[in-house]
């Protein structure tokens, strides 16, 4: 009988060496797990703040853009020079865009 407790202590201590490398194991992978989830947390948090200098700089373009069509409105509706005016600088600046594209397309090939 005292061989069979001895043996059965020896499979104790090997089970137990088990559990104990088997435990270093989850606690390693917890702790990678704990950071991954921090380091997504600040990742969040990061875009959260990008998103919100987003958001007011386009509030401030669209502000932009509300007054330069109100002055062009106000522009198109006076009366006939501006009318002539606002007519070249619109026939300019499809030229410039034109001319521009060429360039750009003679640049490349």
């Amino acid at each position: 009988m005292a061989d069979w407790n001895r043996g059965h202590g020896a499979v104790d201590d090997m089970l137990d060496a088990e559990n104990k490398l088997l435990a270093d194991n989850l606690a390693t992978k917890v702790s990678r797990l704990k950071s991954l989830a921090y380091d997504i947390d600040k990742e969040a948090d990061e875009q959260n703040s990008y998103l919100d200098g987003m958001d007011s700089d386009f509030l401030s373009t669209t502000g932009l853009l509300t007054g330069s069509v109100k002055r062009f409105s106000t522009m198109v509706l006076s009366g006939k020079d501006n009318r002539r005016v606002l007519c070249y600088i619109s026939v300019g600046l499809v030229l410039v865009f034109f001319l521009l594209y060429y360039l750009v397309s003679r640049a490349q090939a």
